[in-house]
């Protein structure tokens, strides 16, 4: 490996072992790691527990053990090295470029970190009395209204608690509208340029779902869109900026068209980061759009969670928005907020179709994203999104000579560039180049979506990236690719530096080993 001045890798050398050849010089994932049954002794305790007499019944509640409990004793230091090496083996933002960006996770503040762990948020209650958390609650109506400022809407709710659950919450309140005045439609239409979630929520919503195509350009076929459009058509649910990474310039005329046949439509703001300060949605005609604030406004994700879904309504969906809400009234000579969780509680939410969840939302993900907001400001988050469209076309123009980039001709990408596997050596795949990606020392990007794409890649660098982060992944990403292209099948057996070299998904899918038992170790050692 030839190093530069700074010793960086400038280019791979010729190896014996082609798989063993990395650009980047890194080794992926680090550590081979044990489970803890096999580090730990299930017959001893890290720590000095007095025995329990024969005499001590009484004591335990009837609850003395019957059998062993098979855990594993560990020392403290054995236990911390365990977790320490297994969060070595979790590839993060805080390691390195993350391709998937904002659409799993982009970069987390550390001001905003900071913030959501302030007494009064951090450790708030959801059944604290009112009057206790007039702070939290005047938090929560302020980030509602910067939602609704950016986003051009009527009115928001808060209390979603992720993307899917906000897609469902928009649904709701469609229903709810149409069934108000006596139009009980059956249809969702649905882009095949749009989110997986958006066909399998309206299904959940108790609709069918029927699909629309996308054009050569990979928008919506607007012709076959309304060509489709009836009085069995509940509404629309489109992503925009779209699965593709492009916008939809048809935006404003597929809402006149949706509203002319008596339809709503709902908008998957998941990729609202890429228009945030430069686009307002209810511009466009939106009568429903979920802001998943962990892509936009940068809050943690993952693991299952915490997350949040707030959705914003159009004037025409306002009073089917779900409680509870937070409401701002005049008492004791100042302002009190309160949370209103009845019906008929004025013009406005007065046909409400009801509650989402037990509480309010998740406070953590509140006082984060306000943080967020606040120290950009609305000229900061224009940057934001126009940063992240600069860094996705970057990638996509210099790697557009290499790789097949489907949609490139019809002009710039937003937040995502998108390639395909045209052009890889018989033989060689999509999976290939993303396990020869891990080698390099990246998290692969997404990959096989969206569909209408064969062997999709879709890279999303977000607005954090440097140029000079960009080119060193560009760079390990055109060494991959070129081994791809010229049939180097070292690549499928790639990783060859994670902990685990190549896997079968397919068995671990259908077959998944979920509990550790001492015989399965004693079998597999035969």
């Amino acid at each position: 490996m030839t190093m530069n001045r700074e010793g960086r890798p400038t280019r791979p050398e010729a190896a014996e072992d082609a798989g063993a050849e990395t650009w980047t010089g890194n080794r992926a994932l680090m550590l081979e790691e044990p489970l803890l049954f096999e580090i730990g002794d299930t017959r001893t305790t890290g720590v000095d527990i007095e025995a329990v007499g024969e005499g001590d019944d009484a004591h335990l509640a009837g609850l003395r053990r019957t059998r062993p409990i098979g855990l594993a004793g560990l020392s403290e230091p054995e236990t911390v090295r365990h977790y320490t090496r297994l969060s070595r083996q979790n590839y993060a933002i805080d390691l390195g470029l993350f391709p998937l960006g904002s659409c799993t996770m982009k970069h987390n503040p550390r001001l905003c970190e900071k913030a959501a762990r302030l007494p009064g948020f951090a450790d708030v209650h959801p059944l604290q009395p009112i009057d206790t958390v007039q702070g939290a609650l005047q938090l929560i109506a302020e980030l509602g209204e910067w939602l609704i400022r950016l986003t051009g809407m009527h009115s928001v709710a808060m209390s979603p608690k992720a993307g899917a659950h906000g897609e469902l919450c928009g649904l709701l309140a469609i229903r709810s509208a149409l069934e108000a005045r006596g139009d009980k439609r059956e249809v969702i239409l649905v882009p095949e340029s749009a989110h997986g979630t958006n066909p399998a929520t309206a299904a959940f919503a108790g609709y069918r779902v029927e699909s629309i195509p996308a054009n050569a350009a990979g928008r919506v076929d607007l012709t076959a869109l309304k060509a489709r459009l009836g009085p069995d058509v509940a509404g629309v649910m489109i992503t925009n900026p779209n699965t593709c990474g492009l916008f939809e310039p048809d935006m404003i005329e597929i809402s006149r068209a949706v509203h002319e046949a008596g339809g709503l439509v709902y908008c998957d703001g998941a990729n609202f980061n890429a228009i945030v300060g430069r686009v307002r949605p209810g511009d466009l005609g939106i009568d429903a759009m979920h802001i998943n604030l962990h892509k936009t406004f940068s809050t943690p994700h993952g693991g299952g969670g915490p997350g949040a879904g707030p959705v914003v309504f159009s004037e025409a969906l306002t009073p089917f928005a779900p409680l509870p809400f937070v409401d701002k009234i005049q008492a004791d000579g100042g302002d009190r907020y309160i949370l209103v969780e009845e019906e008929c509680v004025g013009e406005h939410h007065g046909r409400s179709f009801g509650r989402m969840t037990a509480f309010h939302g998740q406070m953590g993900m509140f006082s984060r994203a306000l943080a967020y907001i606040l120290s950009h400001g609305a000229d900061g988050l224009r940057q934001v999104a126009e940063d992240a469209v600069l860094n996705a076309n970057y990638i996509l123009r210099r790697l557009e000579d290499l790789l097949d980039a489907p949609f490139a001709a019809s002009g710039p990408c937003m937040h995502e560039a998108l390639f395909s596997d045209k052009g890889f050596a018989e033989g060689m795949t999509t999976l290939d180049l993303a396990k020869g990606l891990i080698d390099e020392g990246y998290h692969p990007m997404t990959m096989y979506f969206p569909l209408v794409v064969h062997g999709a890649m879709l890279v999303e660098p977000t607005e954090t990236e440097s140029k000079a982060a960009l080119d060193q992944f560009i760079g390990a990403l055109r060494h991959v690719a070129e081994r791809a292209r010229a049939g180097d099948t070292s690549l499928k057996a790639a990783p060859f530096h994670a902990p685990r070299r190549r896997l079968d998904e397919t068995l671990a899918a259908r077959k998944p080993v979920l509990v550790y038992r001492e015989q399965d170790t004693a079998e597999a050692a035969e």
